[in-house]
């Protein structure tokens, strides 16, 4: 399996998309498959994004720590800010489970750390869950949050979660406003950067044969920034973006939007929403949209089974940051079993799991490395126990912790990946699954190989 580093590269190989040093590889355009397409956009189209306010900044942060270790006997109060409510809270299952397991296999291990996991609800814009759950985690004496799955949730609180010296790592925010975002160092994520997923979902797009594209976009961080780097990969590779039409987080109604995109009569439409697309989803069938020329992103790539009619979303595809299912699949079983174990209902869905476990997983290595469960302390071990600086491979908590407590420099090979922090947090290597809808609307991995 190859990986996807943050050069600007891009493929399409087996199911995956690798990204590497190198020239962006995009798929040539085939031509509109689309047979309602033949009429041109219409004329004057701006497209209503500020794209170069999308692209990263430039941030450097320092990173200092006083501490010695191994640590020996420490306690270390983590919070989660995980969406419970809102329109990710689809994502919460298999986020909340995945640190809950991760926080077991740390404490079973008896390494010198013990985890007090402290969960909470991050809502999203509209509910403002966080604004009361982020003063009680950091009230109660967490020094680190793992959370929000959204980007555009996450940026509320993250000026909070600094000024309090503690760590905010997402396992799921995929906005590249973080990769330059003047944090002190203590913002984290698991996910890569949405200029890969755009790079990825772009280049799909366009290899399917494609040469205009609509998008619905939900406007805010994650939303804007993940559609305009779909826009450059499609348009490099030769198609056109003729329609895009925003929307706010709590809009209930998106019949104007829907509207204005096939007004347009793109050969394809991507949706970069969140839980809103089940709203969405019926108007385009009621406009007899074909199905197989709907693309889906991470925001809202879910099994929906039957809570829409058979074949509904058959053909439809989508993109999120992921590993082939099939290498993760006894995680998922014992992931299912511990969940279910604890009195849970069974998870339907397991994005973003592997970020979330190994989340908490490389925060406790950290602060074993560091001696130390303060923010500061503990971000400046980050990139040492991801690999960063080289080390001893290892894969299970466990393992890691004794290579640390020998003396050694430990490198976590994660359940989503090698991961590898580069010096802003961000990971430097990661996969971007591609996935089919079946006549059942619930998706697989796309093996093309």
């Amino acid at each position: 399996m190859g990986v996807i580093t943050r050069s600007r590269a891009a493929k399409i190989l087996g199911g995956f998309a690798l990204v590497s040093a190198g020239a962006l590889v995009l798929a040539g355009c085939t031509g509109a498959s689309n047979p309602d397409s033949s009429e041109p956009a219409e004329a004057g189209f701006e497209f209503p994004i500020d794209c170069d306010a999308a692209e990263p900044a430039s941030y450097s942060p320092s990173y200092e720590s006083t501490s010695t270790g191994p640590g020996t006997d420490l306690t270390y109060k983590i919070g989660t800010a995980l969406p419970v409510t809102g329109n990710l809270a689809f994502l919460g299952p298999p986020e909340i489970s995945a640190t809950d397991y991760a926080a077991s296999q740390v404490n079973e291990a008896a390494k010198g750390i013990t985890i007090d996991l402290i969960q909470g609800d991050s809502g999203d814009t509209d509910n403002k869950a966080y604004e009361t759950e982020i003063p009680r985690l950091l009230g109660e004496g967490a020094t680190a949050i793992v959370g929000a799955a959204s980007s555009g949730t996450s940026l509320q609180f993250i000026d909070q979660v600094i000024a309090a010296n503690a760590i905010q790592f997402s396992p799921a925010n995929t906005s590249a406003a973080f990769t330059g975002y003047e944090d002190n160092g203590l913002y984290w994520r698991t996910a890569p950067s949405d200029v890969l997923q755009g790079e990825v979902l772009g280049n799909l797009i366009a290899g399917d044969g494609n040469e205009t594209l609509g998008m619905i976009v939900l406007n805010d961080s994650y939303g804007t920034g993940l559609a305009c780097f779909t826009k450059k990969a499609f348009e490099a590779a030769g198609g056109e973006v003729v329609a895009t039409s925003l929307y706010n987080t709590g809009d209930t109604n998106f019949s104007a939007q829907v509207e204005d995109v096939l007004a347009a009569q793109p050969d394809a439409i991507a949706l970069i929403t969140f839980e809103e697309v089940a709203t969405i989803i019926p108007e385009l069938v009621g406009a007899e949209y074909p199905s197989d020329k709907l693309y889906f992103v991470d925001g809202n790539l879910k099994n929906f089974g039957d809570d829409l009619a058979e074949g509904t979303l058959a053909g439809a595809k989508g993109t999120y940051p992921a590993v082939d299912p099939a290498s993760i699949s006894t995680f998922r079983d014992e992931l299912q079993a511990y969940w279910t174990g604890k009195g849970n209902a069974a998870l339907e869905d397991y994005t973003y799991a592997p970020e979330s476990f190994d989340a908490v997983v490389l925060l406790a290595l950290a602060a074993l490395e560091a001696g130390s469960t303060a923010g500061p302390d503990v971000a400046a071990h980050l990139q040492s126990v991801s690999g960063a600086d080289g080390g001893t491979k290892c894969t299970t908590f466990a393992e890691c912790a004794d290579i640390i407590i020998a003396g050694e420099k430990a490198d976590y090979d994660g359940i989503s990946g090698p991961i590898t922090f580069n010096e802003v947090g961000d990971p430097t290597e990661a996969t971007i699954g591609i996935f089919q809808y079946g006549d059942d609307n619930n998706y697989e991995f796309l093996n093309l190989g």
